[in-house]
């Protein structure tokens, strides 16, 4: 787990730019690997789309239910990449991980942060890579000790757990941050 690093090691860094996708609203999917917007559930026989990179961005800057509308992001991109619908339970563990892992991570930006401004999931076939940037200037860390009967508190707990790892990122110059974590995906 790394709080100060600004990538994980062997990982190129935060996702910069977008593949030539443009600024979206909340309301739009972007994906950035080129492919087709998911409105719904993928076919069950739908194959993964796993070939390279995917990314995809949702830009969430004065948008009200953000956390709802995040999640509903991410699972539309998992459909897109073929973790769901998951053909086990493994599997249906990984994307319920990942979906709970935007929740708190956008859940922080709203509590401490000033509100999330983007949420960036990219994916390829080793890790998927959750980013929430925001204007907040603070740092994010596990509650220590962390007290599991005590309400509030477990959100980084949480994304430590089931994450490979995670971090900040912070541009000079520029205000906020971007907090990442990657999850391993499944097998």
């Amino acid at each position: 787990m790394s709080t100060t690093r600004p990538c994980s090691p062997g990982d190129r860094g935060p996702e910069s730019g977008d593949g030539g996708a443009s600024a979206v609203s909340a309301r739009s999917v972007a994906p950035v690997d080129g492919a087709t917007p998911v409105d719904g559930a993928a076919p069950a026989d739908a194959a993964p789309a796993s070939v390279g990179r995917q990314a995809r961005r949702l830009s969430l800057e004065g948008e009200s239910g953000v956390v709802p509308l995040a999640r509903d992001f991410a699972r539309q991109a998992l459909y897109a990449w073929g973790w769901l619908p998951a053909a086990s339970a493994d599997r249906r563990a990984a994307a319920e991980d990942v979906l709970l892992v935007v929740s708190e991570l956008v859940t922080n930006a709203c509590l401490h942060a000033e509100g999330p401004d983007e949420l960036r999931i990219s994916c390829d076939n080793k890790v998927l890579r959750i980013e929430v940037s925001d204007r907040g200037a603070g740092q994010p860390a596990p509650r220590t000790p962390h007290r599991a009967g005590r309400p509030g508190g477990h959100g980084m707990f949480i994304v430590q757990r089931l994450c490979l790892d995670w971090g900040v990122v912070r541009m000079p110059g520029v205000a906020g941050k971007t907090v990442w974590a990657e999850l391993g995906a499944p097998a």
